[in-house]
């Protein structure tokens, strides 16, 4: 009985001495090998595989993408933009090289259209009704691409119909100052003015006439602005350059609104509420069409009255007068009037935004934007297909490595294909009205690529200053075109270079101040971290105002082939520059955005702002030291969280405590945002980026209300002086906030 027990003991302590050994050291053995998402939490951005991203990019495949893109024209809700659709949805869900998923995002929106079988027509007409002068209403054809019975003859797009006539009169770049100094020599009511691109919206030379009784708006390209003065297609324009020939024509949207003009603030789904069409504002009141430079020529240099001062004068080799009104005694055209024959007609149609991702791999949640628009006014060869063509390129390469499973990013990636960008950026306003608190939420940036080539010469880029310091990287990687040794970089700072008080001699980056291209909504309505990006021209060298061809019949794969970027090396390094900026994006464990390069941006404005206004604010009893003490502020809260970033142990910190900082990265830009701070700007609310008409570099909103303060006078418009400097500090000291520590 004894033994029996003994021996029941002596098991029983073997069994329970294995059990702690085994306990033991599988605790130890497990503690030594943590779970995989750990090591995926920590990991960072992969230079190899940013190296290896970079030598897949293919000029060539960047070739045949614009080739195919521009076989046909599609402006947006025709054949051929459906065309397009359906192209990009075939690359995206190839299932060799497409994205995780890829689909189209229907809106119904309002657009404008020239009737075919009405076409505008502009007319000089005698007293007895004949007709002496007929303007051409079809581009002159050069290729077979002229010759495509889908080009859209030139029209204003929300030009209203009507037949106004009147004498002609020249009104320079239809300003407001030009109006007035018009006014004051020529009696205007009832005239025709013509006008030249530049200066002013398209559609606001028409809005600024109309108060001065003007009841029709040509406006034309003056071969100054865009031609070097160079005016003959025998030996100087295309197709023999890249200069605009004689009879090409600037088409456009003469909103001055982004997104569908009868559903503000709301996406344009079928079921949407829609305003009157009578009620949408900001677009032309009176009759407006777009002519060539040459019918301009025969316009311009038979006009009667006083010369108009010489910043008026163009290249046309007569004096540019102001009009009579109307033309010279000794003009064929003495005594006659101009005619506008507007047939335009206005249409709720669908529209196409194409959309595709990647899905993230540790934060699924967090999104990288990446858009381009599809739609052109033509063939669109440089735009917008220069930057399709780029986007097709850079989706294959990482789709690729998706599929083969060598890489998945640590965000997702959002990829998307604007529709009706050319009518007001219909299709990405939309999108973000549509998805405003999921994307306000969990978008980390949005990158834009519009234009990817205006020429072959250098980088341009403009933004947020928090993406200065990813794109000054990227661009470092990247060699420029046709140098080697030289990098996209070093190449940039030679064209384009300001001093920074802490990085030195950089390159010269732009803001967003405008609503030019899709990141208008990102960035004026959703406060979105943005960026604009592409490859230009040396301004060194032309006046051009932009590439020639713009808008017209010859923005052709011939054109762009030949002219703008002859082997696509242009387009791969543009390609490869964005691509390295949308990984690190994607990728770097703590988001590589810098609020000290923001703060610098903030104290350059304050500075301007001091020395422009505080002497007089001072005399109105308005103080800017809230102003000064709010950027002082922001500075303090920007190098503090530069510090905790530098000092801390990233790889081993909490996976908490980075998505801390990244958050606050962020959402910096989202604490700019006032939805009171622009009464009388649609969708602008971001009070350091909006638009100005007062030509300042500075606060914007400030910079206007100060302006028109000191016009009018007014008490009460000093006090919106005052208004908008306290929505302005009180904006700057709240984004400081966000990037102290948490209470």
């Amino acid at each position: 009985m004894i033994k029996q027990v003994l021996i029941g003991t002596l098991c029983g302590a073997v069994v329970l001495t294995a059990g702690i050994l085994i306990g033991h050291y599988g605790i130890k053995k497990s503690s030594s090998s943590p779970p995989s998402w750990v090591n995926d939490v920590a990991k960072d951005v992969d230079e190899g595989f940013i190296e290896m991203f970079m030598s897949e990019v293919d000029n060539i495949q960047i070739q045949e993408n614009l080739r195919e893109l521009t076989k046909v024209p599609h402006m947006a809700t025709t054949a051929g933009d459906e065309q397009t659709v359906q192209f990009m949805l075939k690359r995206w869900q190839d299932p060799q090289t497409g994205l995780d998923q890829a689909w189209r995002e229907e809106y119904k929106v309002y657009l404008s259209f020239p009737d075919p079988k009405n076409p505008n027509n502009v007319t000089v007409v005698s007293p007895t009704g004949n007709v002496l002068h007929i303007a051409r209403e079809k581009e002159k054809s050069y290729t077979s691409d002229q010759n495509d019975p889908e080009v859209v003859q030139p029209y204003a797009a929300y030009s209203p119909a009507g037949h106004p006539k009147g004498r002609l009169v020249y009104a320079n770049q239809g300003k407001p100052s030009d109006y007035q100094l018009l006014n004051q020599t020529v009696d205007l009511r009832g005239t025709i003015a013509i006008t030249r691109y530049g200066g002013a919206g398209r559609g606001d030379k028409a809005i600024n006439a109309a108060p001065y009784g003007v009841v029709g708006v040509l406006v034309y390209t003056d071969p100054l602005d865009i031609n070097d003065g160079l005016m003959s297609d025998i030996n100087e324009t295309y197709p023999h350059s890249w200069y605009m020939p004689p009879s090409g024509v600037e088409r456009g949207s003469f909103g001055a609104d982004f997104g569908d003009l009868l559903t503000p603030y709301l996406a344009a789904k079928e079921e949407t509420y829609r305003i009157r069409a009578e009620d949408i504002t900001g677009i032309p009141p009176i009759p407006i069409q777009p002519i060539g430079f040459e019918d301009a020529y025969i316009l311009i240099c038979e006009l009667g009255g006083g010369a108009a001062p010489s910043e008026w004068q163009g290249a046309f080799n007569c004096t540019y007068n102001f009009g009579g009104p109307g033309f010279k005694q000794t003009s064929a055209f003495h005594n006659s009037d101009v005619k506008l024959n507007i047939h335009n007609y206005e249409e709720v149609k669908s529209s196409s935004n194409v959309m595709g991702v990647i899905r993230g791999s540790v934060e699924p949640d967090r999104y990288v934007i990446y858009g381009n628009h599809r739609d052109s006014w033509v063939h669109g060869a440089i735009d917008p297909s220069s930057g399709t063509s780029v986007m097709l390129e850079l989706t294959r390469v990482l789709g690729k490595m998706v599929k083969q499973g060598k890489w998945r990013p640590r965000r997702s990636i959002i990829f998307g294909s604007w529709g009706a960008e050319e009518f007001g950026l219909i299709g990405s306003a939309e999108y973000t009205e549509q998805y405003l608190a999921k994307l306000s939420e969990r978008t980390v940036a949005y990158i834009n690529v519009d234009i990817a080539v205006f020429a072959n010469a250098t980088l341009r880029a403009s933004g947020m200053p928090s993406v200065q310091n990813v794109i000054f990287k990227a661009a470092k990687q990247v060699s420029a075109p046709g140098l080697d040794s030289t990098s996209v970089y070093d190449n940039w700072i030679q064209y384009s270079n300001r001093t920074s008080p802490t990085h030195g001699t950089i390159p010269k980056m732009g803001y967003l101040t405008g609503a030019g291209s899709d990141y208008a909504a990102f960035v004026h309505y959703l406060g979105i971290t943005s960026m604009d990006i592409s490859y230009t021209y040396d301004r060194s060298k032309t006046n051009a105002r932009i590439y020639p061809a713009y808008h017209t019949a010859y923005d052709t794969f011939d054109y762009s082939s030949k002219f703008i970027d002859p082997g696509f090396v242009s387009h791969q390094a543009i390609a490869r520059t964005v691509g390295n900026i949308l990984i690190r994006l994607a990728d770097t464990l703590v988001l590589p955005l810098n609020c000290t390069d923001y703060a610098e941006s903030l104290e350059d404005y304050l500075t301007v702002s001091v020395n422009l206004y505080q002497e007089k604010l001072q005399a109105k009893n308005i103080s800017m030291e809230p102003l000064k003490r709010a950027v002082t502020s922001f500075r303090s809260a920007a190098t503090h969280l530069d510090k905790v970033i530098l000092t801390s142990d990233l790889a081993n910190e909490t996976p908490l405590k980075i998505r801390m900082i990244n958050d606050q990265l962020m959402l910096l830009d989202r604490a700019f945002l006032d939805p009171l701070a622009f009464p009388d700007k649609y969708a602008y609310r971001h009070v350091i980026w909006a638009s100005s008409s007062a030509g300042k570099s500075t606060f914007p909103g400030l910079a206007d209300a100060y302006a028109n303060a000191n016009s009018s006078g007014l008490s009460s418009d000093w006090d919106k002086v005052h208004y908008h400097l306290s929505v302005l500090s009180q904006a700057i000291e709240g984004a400081a906030n966000t990037l102290s520590d948490v209470i």
